[in-house]
Formats: structure tokens, C-alpha cells, sequence
């Protein structure tokens, strides 16, 4: 699959995640634990896709470094705010207010991902580079999940 549909696929998939994750209330403390653990190894193992694939072959291009460097630091930050989210249990009146603002920055990287690196990096690689990308990718996401 070409690496950019295999990160658009990921992103829907944690923007649905979220948005349960956001309905739910202080009280259904299993079911938010259930989902943050479904959110937390989804991010982590597509952060590893593409901090270990994608951002190392954009870091070689001068018009796309930049967005690449960017892109390290966003998840850094979300990063930061899930091991937050992680320490504080899952009932404490604290834990939706840490969810919102790891949502904004989450949904803001996504945003720039598919708005503004995507393109440049459809410009830049062929579909055949497009595809070799994808399927290291779809190798660590198997790895990740055996």
C-alpha cells in the first residue's frame, strides 16, 4: 500500500478513536481505559513508522526537512501529554482537560501531515518509492502487532 494512504488509513482510525474517547465520562473508567490503551499503541506504533521510515527520506529533500523536523517535535509534544495521560488515573477530573489539549495538538499534526506534507511528498517520490515506503511501514505495523 502507498505509505501516504497506510498514514490517511492511521489517522482516521485515531480520529475515531478520539472522538469516543472524548464521549466519554469520569465514570466509565474501564471503558476509557480500554480505548486510551487502543489510542496509545496506535500513535506508538505509527509514530515508530514514521519517525523510522517517512521522516528520515523527507529529512534528505531541502522542501521537505523542515516539515519533517517539525513533525519529530509535534510528537514529542503528544508524546509528553500521553504519558500524562497515562499517570493520571483515569477518573480524575484533570484527565479530560489533559485528553482536549493532547486532542488539538494531535489533530493539528494531523492536519499539517495531510495538508502540507502530504502533497509535497506526493511531488517528490514516485509511486514506486511511495510504495516501497508503505510496505516498510506495513512491516513494522505487522511486527508491532504479532
Amino acid at each position: 500500500m502507498d505509505a501516504l494512504k497506510l498514514l490517511k488509513k492511521d489517522h482516521d482510525e485515531v480520529k475515531k478513536m478520539l472522538k469516543d474517547l472524548e464521549a466519554t465520562t469520569d465514570r466509565a473508567v474501564k471503558t476509557r481505559q480500554d480505548l486510551f490503551g487502543r489510542l496509545r499503541f496506535s500513535l506508538t506504533v505509527h509514530e515508530q513508522m514514521e519517525e523510522a521510515v517517512l521522516y528520515p527520506a523527507l529529512k534528505e529533500h531541502e522542501e521537505t526537512r523542515e516539515i519533517a523536523l517539525e513533525a519529530y517535535e509535534e510528537h514529542d509534544v503528544v508524546d509528553t501529554i500521553l504519558g500524562e495521560l497515562e499517570q493520571t488515573p483515569f477518573d480524575d477530573e484533570t484527565w479530560h482537560a489533559k485528553l482536549t489539549v493532547m486532542q488539538e495538538n494531535l489533530l493539528h499534526h494531523i492536519e499539517e501531515e495531510e495538508n502540507e506534507m502530504f502533497p509535497k511528498v506526493r511531488k517528490l517520490f514516485d509511486k514506486e518509492t511511495l510504495e516501497s515506503l508503505g510496505q516498510q511501514m506495513q512491516q513494522i505495523k505487522s511486527q508491532a502487532r504479532a
